[in-house]
């Protein structure tokens, strides 16, 4: 379940863009899980129109998604947050770098979808034209099409969802009867949004369908990097669609949106790659971007596989590298830990590197607030991943034993850790010793002071905002400070991305 920070900046981030009377809306789908209309009605006290106005624009912008499920003989439609296509609105300006730097001619196509959330093709062509300036060339209609298959191939963009899939939550593992004896947890409720959200999710041949082209087109669509097309009708299995009457229903009728999963992956790439060049060793720095750009897959999002072909190539791009060869890259990848099962892949595991960051952001946080002594502490502690006494704490870090006592209780009393009295037999009677353990916990502690932070930035952000509206004698010091603020905002959200989303 969303902690309390984290509700209070997706109804802050939804109320700066759709104002506070959706925001109310998502504040509540997110405090108590998937409601009917009615009951949104019922606990706001609101009308019942402004209510669903309030829920079309939420699910517009992706951040609610309806479904059908049985209640009783009959069958109703629920509404549920998703609170991270919600704080995804936090990031836009970074999904908006990796196309830049990626498909750059593209870069207004994905900005129309980002402000838009859910547009079909003729709306994007009708904005990005009415986009581009006056006495400058119209791009044709058949150009933004071919740019915006390249967002398709390269799964930038995807189809929409199913508007209101059916789910019925008695098909769980638990029985009913289970269900109604144990208690609701955290877990349950992530499943619930996850099995929603699968439900409603499309295949993915129809999620990265592109749009078809006509029998006009198709010779400018041959032009294009992946080859898109191969002619005026396309074999899916053992039917042939008709490529017409198929462009006029993707254009005109289908909705597509961002696909975040990717941009999130993008992201991740980069800020893995980022987070070890300073570790790098001189002269290795191409190697380690020319394997990450030399990604062979996005199925994958926990690790990247690129071939030393490929790296060879990306290699052969930059300046100075051209002449490196199978046997400079080797050596350097397998000392990067990255493995290979024949030379020919290397595979670098994203996940354990995340892991590492998230141990080492927590860590620091404590050595600032504690000094370095419960930094050692915590670092044992998480570690060993298990109970560790206290006389083996001291021994370990080799710290003085009243010191360790004073640090195990303010890391104890703050919630970084926990303590069990252990009873045991020595010699003719019984001792009593204390075991500690790094809490489960710490980490959503820890998220939802990330959650705090962003919200009270966002919050300094918007009173700058409204104090230059009002018309400040300083305004020039003002939106320095108001610059300095969001450029804060943006590094935070690197933390919050890292805990939460990677």
């Amino acid at each position: 379940m969303v902690s309390q920070h984290g509700i209070l900046l997706a109804a802050g981030l939804i109320s700066d863009h759709f104002g506070p009377l959706v925001a109310k809306v998502c504040d509540c789908l997110l405090r108590h899980g998937a409601l009917q209309l009615t009951e949104i009605v019922r606990r706001l006290k609101l009308p019942q129109g402004q209510v669903k106005n309030s829920l079309l624009v939420l699910i517009q912008h992706n951040c609610v998604q309806a479904f059908s499920s049985p209640r009783g003989d009959r069958t109703i439609t629920l509404y549920l947050a998703i609170f991270d296509n919600v704080l995804h609105r936090l990031r836009f300006s970074k999904f908006i770098s990796v196309i830049r730097a990626a498909i750059p001619e593209s870069e207004t196509l994905i900005e129309g979808l980002l402000q838009n959330g859910r547009l079909t093709f003729d709306q994007l062509v009708g904005r990005t034209i009415s986009k581009v300036p006056e006495g400058t060339i119209r791009p044709a209609r058949e150009e933004i099409r071919m740019n915006f298959n390249k967002l398709v191939y390269a799964r930038y963009v995807e189809r929409c969802p199913k508007a209101e899939p059916y789910f019925n939550p008695q098909e769980d593992e638990q029985s009913t009867a289970a269900r109604r004896r144990v208690p609701k947890t955290a877990e349950e409720v992530l499943s619930l949004k996850q099995k929603v959200v699968n439900t409603a999710t499309l295949s993915d041949p129809e999620r990265f369908s592109e749009i078809p082209y006509g029998m006009e087109d198709a010779s400018k669509a041959n032009d294009c990097p992946h080859n898109a097309v191969a002619g005026a009708k396309r074999k899916h299995g053992a039917f042939e669609v008709d490529e017409e009457l198929n462009s006029t229903i993707a254009e005109n009728e289908v909705l597509w949106r961002v696909n975040f999963e990717k941009f999130i992956f993008c992201l991740k790439k980069k800020f893995c790659a980022d987070r070890k060049k300073p570790k790098l060793k001189v002269g290795t720095h191409p190697i380690w971007e020319s394997f990450f750009e030399a990604n062979l897959t996005d199925k994958d999002t926990n690790s990247v596989t690129s071939s030393t072909n490929g790296i060879l190539e990306k290699l052969g791009q930059k300046e100075g590298t051209a002449a490196m060869t199978i046997g400079d890259i080797k050596p350097v990848l397998l000392d990067l830990q990255c493995t290979t099962s024949d030379g020919e892949e290397f595979t670098f595991d994203l996940r354990k590197m995340v892991e590492a960051c998230r141990n080492e952001e927590i860590e620091s946080l404590v050595k600032k607030k504690y000094g370095q002594e419960a930094f050692t502490i915590f670092r044992l502690l998480v570690t060993q991943g298990c109970a560790v006494e206290t006389d083996q704490i001291i021994d370990t870090t080799i710290l003085d034993k009243q010191i360790v006592h004073s640090t195990l209780y303010k890391l104890w009393n703050d919630g970084y850790i926990d303590t069990e009295k252990i009873a045991s037999a020595a010699g003719t009677g019984y001792a009593q010793f204390f075991v500690w353990r790094a809490k489960n916990t710490f980490r959503e502690q820890f998220i939802d002071n990330l959650y705090h932070a962003a919200l009270n930035l966002r919050q300094m952000v918007n009173y700058i905002a409204e104090l230059l509206l009002e018309g400040s004698k300083d305004e020039t010091k003002l939106r320095n400070r108001k610059n300095i603020l969001i450029l804060a905002l943006t590094r935070h959200d690197d933390s919050l991305m890292l805990f939460h989303d990677f």
